[in-house]
């Protein structure tokens, strides 16, 4: 029997999928206490990220990139900009149009938060050889794909 075989019974796909979903659920616990101190939520903190990234953008794009409706990524900006995290400006292309970008505050906490989010990282990926490391990240990408 070769191994693509072997894995590809219905009781390996279970234990597949319960393990890649125990993972998960331990790497959510995990940034959810990462990001704790901040009092910043995971929805907030995938919003700062993608506006770093990408830097400012309308907020329809921004809801692109977070894969969330458009009315929720009004909420999440709402909130980032009440804490002075991001402001709004209007868009000189489109008066109809907001766009977003992140304040000098925000990319310190940015910063804070991701210095503790590789330490987690570390903890919990640290295990895995370079090798294994970059053989997951492949895997993930073309499952996320």
């Amino acid at each position: 029997m070769t191994q693509d075989q072997a894995v590809s019974g219905p009781a390996d796909r279970d234990d597949l999928a319960e393990a890649f979903w125990a993972v998960a659920r331990r790497l959510r616990e995990k940034s959810q206490e990462t990001l704790a101190p901040w009092d910043i939520t995971p929805a907030y903190w995938r919003a700062l990220r993608v506006l770093r990234r990408h830097g400012v953008m309308r907020l329809s794009e921004l809801s692109e990139w977070l894969r969330i409706a458009p009315r929720s990524a009004t909420e999440v900006v709402d909130a980032l900009e009440a804490r002075g995290l991001v402001r709004r400006m209007a868009d000189p292309g489109d008066r109809r149009a907001t766009l977003v970008e992140m304040t000098e505050p925000g990319t310190e906490i940015l910063e804070a938060i991701r210095g503790a989010s590789d330490s987690e990282a570390e903890r919990v990926f640290g295990r895995l050889s370079p090798a294994d490391r970059a053989d997951l990240a492949r895997i993930l990408s073309q499952l996320r794909d």
